[in-house]
């Protein structure tokens, strides 16, 4: 692993780094439209824009936020929509719900700020008092609805990846991304092999998450893509406050000192994973 003052020597060094780089970042995680980026989303855009990170993935967390994506996504550019009912939510969710994300996937497949995924889905079994198996039930109902729409799926996976495994066995999706990524090695050729790709950030930078960050030096490359999950998941310099998408450039000098790889040809492997999982995914201007 990294001395900090290596690290430092490569933080340094990332603007000329930048300045050569022929690809810009994916973030395939941000949850722009959340009320953290009220006052000044538009500023943190622009922010990420600055230090090339083109594009930002910005998903639901249920229907009552479909909308709000849709016009986030609308006002700012680079900022691509994907549609689902986050385990948090699905205690409030009914049946209806299910009807209405496909008929929103449905409307908006031929707009101008088409899906790229159905997301976030999953489940999450460190939810206290949580009925898991109502998650279960949106869970698959959720891959039903993404393998008929031909979407991928941004997939919540906190303490029940062999149980999202085991939907993905069980109802085939075209692919997707594992986000927050912290399972075994075992887990990540699992995701791996069904088409998935495991989505990293601020967790690099904490230096007891020793085995993520070993996964993370030793996966296959194009397995690897990046995410903030901003305002969620802060880096260690940012001691719990606001994640921004402006952070991926760090996230991605950390991953490539761990992996002891050029960071321009990190960013454009990233790049080109993010692209081919997303498949409606196009690099704004």
């Amino acid at each position: 692993m990294p001395e900090p003052a290596a690290l430092e020597a490569v933080l340094r060094d990332l603007p000329a780094r930048r300045a050569q780089a022929e690809a810009v970042l994916i973030d395939t995680h941000c949850h722009l439209a959340a009320s953290a980026f009220a006052e000044d989303r538009a500023a943190v855009v622009a922010a990420a824009r600055t230090v090339g990170v083109a594009t930002l993935v910005v998903p639901a967390l249920g229907t009552a936020d479909f909308a709000a994506v849709r016009d986030c996504c609308q006002q700012h550019p680079g900022c691509v929509p994907a549609y689902g009912i986050h385990p948090f939510f699905v205690g409030d969710a009914g049946e209806q719900d299910l009807v209405e994300l496909r008929r929103w996937l449905e409307q908006e497949a031929d707009g101008t700020q088409a899906p790229v995924a159905v997301g976030e889905i999953g489940l999450d079994f460190l939810i206290g008092e949580a009925d898991f198996a109502r998650q279960q039930h949106f869970f698959l109902e959720q891959l039903r609805i993404a393998r008929d729409a031909g979407l991928p799926v941004l997939l919540h996976t906190r303490r029940a990846i062999d149980q999202v495994l085991a939907g993905l066995r069980r109802i085939g999706v075209i692919g997707g991304i594992a986000h927050a990524f912290s399972g075994s090695r075992q887990q990540a050729d699992e995701f791996l092999r069904r088409g998935c790709k495991l989505g990293f950030g601020g967790t690099l930078s904490q230096t007891r998450a020793s085995r993520i960050r070993q996964l993370a030096a030793t996966l296959p490359e194009d397995g690897i893509v990046l995410e903030s999950d901003a305002p969620d998941m802060p880096p260690a310099w940012l001691a719990g406050g606001r994640n921004t998408p402006a952070e991926l450039p760090r996230f991605l000098a950390i991953l490539a000192e761990l992996r002891q790889a050029p960071a321009d040809d990190l960013a454009r492997k990233t790049t080109a994973n993010a692209r081919q999982v997303l498949g409606r995914l196009r690099l704004a201007d």
